[in-house]
């Protein structure tokens, strides 16, 4: 009994804070249409900010005094500034720009915080009444849990109401429906919006200050914890408190038993424990799930199986905003060229640099490959994916299990696996759009990095290494060489990009990208077409990871995880999105900025605060600029010249305004009255003070304006 009983209050305990995260997370989506999936790094921002003004190492306020200023005053604020400066702007804003700049905010604020608070210094927040504890069901509970269990009631009470028993609430559901119809029955969307905000903002903060007491604090753990709770509000659908609620109990007791079976699990399918009638590969393969299900995996497990076996939010099917992004079509000289311009270039630089700065450029370059696999994918078919790093890593680990010796064979078996992985990540996923497409495939990134790096030997250590390629007599072991074949490698590729751009299959992309159910009606298979760059994405991307390993010499899960790392993966696929991700050249661009800026800071010291938070920052600038920084240069440019040219004297263009212009009066022709005299030019003045007119005369000289 008691084991049971502990199972079930720690549980619960678990599902207090996670319906507390989760129905902030339901509220800002269900009053804004924005997906806030920078809920966790609001809440550990709270934690933190909770922190700084109680614990005597820090300002040392009264724990009541500084629970007031930050669930009622920062966190409000926080949420308002936050609506007032993004969201207002992305409420017509095309699908990926709708998840991006969210993903950008998370990003920046969880950089931002490890330079305002240092991750090499220790914290902790004391439990509320810490000390004390109650008997339920045999099972000693402290007072901290009690409170998680009265605030969680006290949250879901006071919602409820505030959304179904207020004008306030009714407003905010209306506001996400029609924010025009809503303001012609005289609301106002912005200030809904701000409320709805602060509103959710509030809640991440009180989910936030009631964990953060039963950890260490850490930016990306706290973060990743809160991003737990996508799974609950996704069993809402989203829009759903109650149903809600239900998710959140299930995850929490569903992590609960896999923190305390996850050991009797995996002992219990240990090899040579399995039944003499069990086959040997169905042994093996059970073996390896039982290994992949732990208290990290769980929740990742729970919001995929939630995604595929939900039916969909509606308003995400049928009033889906159409991507109005552009699409660059160079010609194929200009590809020619800057492809053998990048190859020389590749060959050139470890001349002029070495070290660390040729290391950063190795590995940019090694990434822009991986960056490259999502121009077919998102830029021009319109699929969103936060996985590209995920099939990078699976690259890598192909590449280390069997190609270490350098066989150029074994890129082979990268690009056939990777491929099918893609595929196989794209079939239960084909009935998922946008922000689903999202979230499905961040749970395969996080369950990569939590499960199948972490549970490979050597890889999860970061001590797996393996030589650089060797091409019959090619030797690509020095720098030189090795930057030169990446150089090659990411001119073919964006090659074969370009021309299936041009081709069928690029016109069919960017035909689902424009309009999904006008490509159904006209009988394009979409099912096929969503597996085809798939799996075409992931082996690009598995390439690179590939690469990537040789250049470095020694990889694991830390290069290839989705928010912890030197260089994680979201802010990747944020540069990618800045550096403009239907063009091959802005995603490269992306990918070296990406790899240089912590170079930068640690050569210019008073940089490097700015350049561990630029990335974010740079996720964030999208919403005023979806196309990308190659496509605002070229704008700028072309607008440049055009200036240019409109200052320059045109002698035609002078001709065609002199015979535009009014003729002088001593020209004007007489008119002949029918009786065969004329009219005088005192006749006209009166005929026009009287009637108003100026006999279709415009004195007017155009060269004035």
């Amino acid at each position: 009994m008691n084991e049971f009983g502990a199972l079930l209050v720690f549980g619960l305990a678990s599902a207090a804070i996670y319906a507390v995260a989760a129905s902030g997370l339901v509220v800002t989506y269900q009053t804004s249409g924005i997906f806030n999936f920078a809920h966790g790094a609001v809440a550990m921002w709270a934690a933190f900010v909770y922190w700084q003004l109680s614990s005597p190492d820090a300002w040392g306020l009264p724990v009541w005094l500084a629970l007031v200023l930050t669930l009622g005053v920062f966190a409000p604020a926080f949420g308002f500034v936050i609506d007032k400066v993004l969201m207002r702007r992305l409420h017509d804003a095309s699908p990926i720009t709708r998840i991006v700049v969210p993903i950008g905010l998370l990003v920046a604020l969880i950089q931002l915080a490890t330079v305002v608070w240092s991750p090499a210094e220790s914290r902790t927040l004391p439990r509320f009444f810490d000390g004390d504890v109650v008997q339920i069901l045999g099972v000693g509970v402290d007072y901290h849990q009690i409170v998680v269990f009265v605030v969680a009631i006290v949250v879901a009470v006071s919602l409820r109401i505030l959304l179904y028993r207020t004008r306030v609430g009714v407003a905010m559901r209306a506001v996400v429906d029609s924010r025009d119809l809503a303001g012609l029955n005289g609301v106002s969307p912005d200030r809904i919006s701000s409320l709805s905000w602060a509103v959710g903002c509030t809640l991440a903060a009180v989910a936030g200050v009631l964990i953060a007491p039963i950890l260490t604090l850490d930016q990306t753990t706290l973060t990743l914890l809160v991003i737990n709770a996508y799974a609950a509000a996704v069993v809402g659908r989203l829009r759903s408190l109650p149903l809600t609620v239900v998710g959140a109990v299930i995850l929490g007791l569903l992590r609960e038993g896999a923190a305390r079976y996850s050991t009797e699990i995996n002992q219990w399918m240990a090899p040579g424990t399995e039944p003499a009638w069990m086959p040997d590969r169905l042994a093996g393969l059970l073996h390896t799930v039982a290994g992949w299900i732990n208290v990290e995996t769980v929740p990742v497990i729970m919001l995929f199986i939630a995604l595929l076996v939900l039916p969909q939010e509606k308003a995400s099917l049928f009033h889906r905003q159409p991507d109005r992004s552009r699409v660059p079509n160079p010609s194929l000289k200009t590809v020619y060229l800057a492809c053998a311009g990048l190859v020389v270039v590749a060959f050139i630089i470890p001349s002029l640099t070495s070290g660390a700065a040729l290391d950063a450029v190795g590995y940019g370059l090694a990434l822009g490959i991986v960056a490259l696999s999502l121009v077919p994918l998102m830029g021009y078919g319109g699929q969103i994916s936060l996985a590209p790093l995920a099939f990078a890593g699976i690259g890598a680990l192909v590449m280390w299990e069997w190609g270490s010796d350098g066989n150029p064979l074994a890129l082979i078996l990268v690009v056939v696996i990777c491929g099918a992985v893609g595929a196989l990540v794209a079939l239960p996923s084909l009935r998922l759009k946008g922000l689903y497409l999202a979230l499905s495939t961040m749970a395969f990134a996080l369950f990569c990095e939590k499960a199948v790096f972490a549970g490979v030997d050597g890889f999860a250590q970061g001590d797996a290494s393996y030589e650089r390629l060797q091409i019959g007599p090619i030797d690509t072991s020095s720098n030189r060489a090795n930057l030169v074949l990446m150089a090659v490698v990411f001119a073919l590729l964006g090659l074969l990009v370009t021309f299936l751009r041009r081709g069928p299959f690029g016109r069919r992309l960017q035909a689902m990208k424009d309009s999904p159910a006008a490509c159904a009606t006209l009988g394009l298979d979409l099912t096929r077409l969503k597996l085809e760059v798939f799996a075409l994405s992931a082996a690009i991307a598995g390439i690179g990871g590939a690469l990537l390993g040789g250049w470095r010499g020694k990889v694991g899960t830390e290069q290839f995880a989705l928010l912890q790392g030197a260089l994680p993966g979201l802010p990747l696929v944020l540069m990618a999105v800045v550096g403009g991700i239907a063009s091959i050249a802005g995603v490269l661009l992306g990918a070296m900025l990406y790899s240089m800026f912590p170079l930068i800071g640690d050569t210019y010291p008073g940089l490097k605060n700015i350049m561990t938070v630029l990335p974010g920052l740079a996720g964030i600038t999208l919403a005023s600029n979806p196309d990308g920084a190659i496509a605002q240069t070229i704008d700028k440019v072309g607008a440049a010249l055009a200036r240019r040219r409109s200052k320059r004297p045109d002698p035609d263009r002078h001709k065609a305004i002199d015979l535009l212009a009014p003729a002088p009066p001593e020209v004007v022709p007489e008119l002949v009255l029918a009786g065969g005299g004329s009219l005088t030019a005192a006749d006209r003045e009166a005929i026009d003070d009287e009637v108003g007119l100026s006999w279709g005369r415009c004195h007017a000289d155009p060269r004035d304006a």
